[in-house]
């Protein structure tokens, strides 16, 4: 029995949220452990749709625990708004269902309003966050002066920490040109919300690892994807945390012999949204077409997203980069009645053949993908919950991808329906 890690294989919008789902249902503890409320996902519970983008997914499910480690940033107030929301569904959360890790770092209106001044600013330095706060949050704590949750239940020592982390901030306030914040109005905002997220609050690390040490199966929910990594994504156009799946322990409290299998989400196609490169993407009416078949709005920001060819030099490089063991394959329906279908196996930079794209943004400004064509497929692989249902163009496709990310793909989804879905492997059982 082993612990499973999901985590995005892209630029994240995978699909996560359906493959999450049906995993969730075989686990004790599903644990959040990197980002914030910057990306969300949906959960169809029975007949019940949930619209989640910080709490972890357990928290709908019956007698499941969710856990929010260390690696993430917490926006207490967007947080018990997300819990009114799905109480108002019926969802009961309380200390039996939900857990906060005591050192995860808040963030708080200062951040927000950082966040928002940086993105709208000087020309030519907009990244596409979604103005959140996640970015000056995890600053923040890299820099030592971040608010954490455990010092909500400090308040005589509150007003020291605020001031320090006020000293930081009201100097780049004063380069903005704005009024300095004073120590009372973040000593009210935090105080004004402290009773409603100290009772969560735990020891995570050691919750965890008790658990683990008792056999409970648990599911690490990782958040957008392993190309917005800031180590190893398209670096500056990613976020702020790493989000490749050795996130999962450091995020969590645990040690990387915890992280168990570690399943990686990929649509059949490629899409991105925000700012930032992309090799494959389409700007023409098959790119349209994708994206209006593919439904390509973000969850939380209902921003279009850009579209393209499957990369397998991307997908490749996350497959080694997040130790990937298989593949969860999405949307394989959205490419139904295509004449031809592309897959990128390469780039050319300046007359070089490359099997990676290069870390240099300029390069990966130059690169130019090299495409292997693919008949497409007459009928339907909408609903397809076997091999012998697919179309013999659809399955010649998957082993190609398999082949050229060096991963076997373990599920197939080949619609939104939870139940739509091929199993090859089920992660629970490596």
């Amino acid at each position: 029995m082993a612990n499973v890690v999901v985590v995005g294989a892209q630029w994240g919008d995978e699909g996560k949220g359906k493959i999450v789902d049906w995993l969730s249902e075989q686990a004790d503890i599903v644990v959040r452990f990197q980002g914030g409320h910057n990306a969300g996902h949906t959960l169809v519970v029975g007949n019940n749709v949930y619209k989640l983008s910080l709490l972890p997914s357990g928290v709908v499910r019956p007698n499941t625990l969710g856990v929010i480690g260390n690696g993430v940033v917490l926006d207490p107030y967007a947080l018990v708004s997300e819990i009114e929301r799905i109480t108002g569904q019926g969802v009961q959360v309380s200390r039996e269902n939900l857990r906060i890790a005591d050192n995860a770092t808040l963030i708080l209106s200062l951040h927000r309003e950082l966040d928002a001044l940086r993105e709208d600013g000087a020309p030519g330095t907009k990244i596409g966050t979604t103005k959140r706060g996640i970015g000056p949050a995890y600053e923040d704590k890299v820099g030592r002066r971040a608010i954490r949750l455990m010092d909500l239940s400090e308040p005589d020592a509150l007003g020291a920490k605020i001031e320090r982390l006020l000293a930081h901030h009201n100097a780049l306030r004063r380069g903005f040109g704005l009024p300095e914040i004073a120590e009372a109005a973040i000593h009210d905002e935090l105080t004004g919300i402290a009773d409603k997220v100290l009772p969560y609050q735990d020891t995570v690390w050691r919750l965890l690892d008790e658990a683990r040490r008792g056999g409970k199966r648990i599911l690490f929910e990782g958040a957008q994807g392993a190309l917005l990594d800031v180590d190893h994504g398209t670096y500056p156009f990613v976020t702020s945390s790493n989000t490749v799946a050795g996130q999962a322990a450091t995020g969590s409290g645990l040690g990387p012999g915890a992280v168990g299998y570690v399943l990686g989400i990929a649509k059949a196609y490629t899409t991105r949204v925000g700012e930032g490169p992309f090799p494959t993407e389409l700007h023409d009416e098959i790119g349209q077409r994708i994206g209006e078949r593919g439904h390509e709005f973000g969850t939380v920001t209902g921003r279009k997203r850009r579209c393209g060819w499957f990369d397998a030099c991307l997908v490749r490089q996350t497959v080694r980069t997040s130790g990937i063991d298989g593949i969860a394959l999405t949307k394989l329906d959205v490419l139904d009645g295509f004449e031809e279908i592309r897959i990128c196996t390469g780039y050319d930079l300046d007359g070089q053949r490359l099997d990676h794209l290069p870390a240099s943004q300029g390069a990966q400004q130059r690169a130019v993908p090299v495409y292997e064509t693919f008949k497409g497929w007459d009928g339907t692989t909408g609903g397809a919950r076997s091999w012998a249902d697919l179309p013999a163009q659809a399955v010649k496709y998957v082993r190609r991808i398999e082949e050229l990310i060096g991963a076997p793909v373990a599920l197939l989804s080949t619609s939104p329906e939870r139940d739509d879905t091929i199993l090859m492997h089920n992660p629970f059982e490596d």
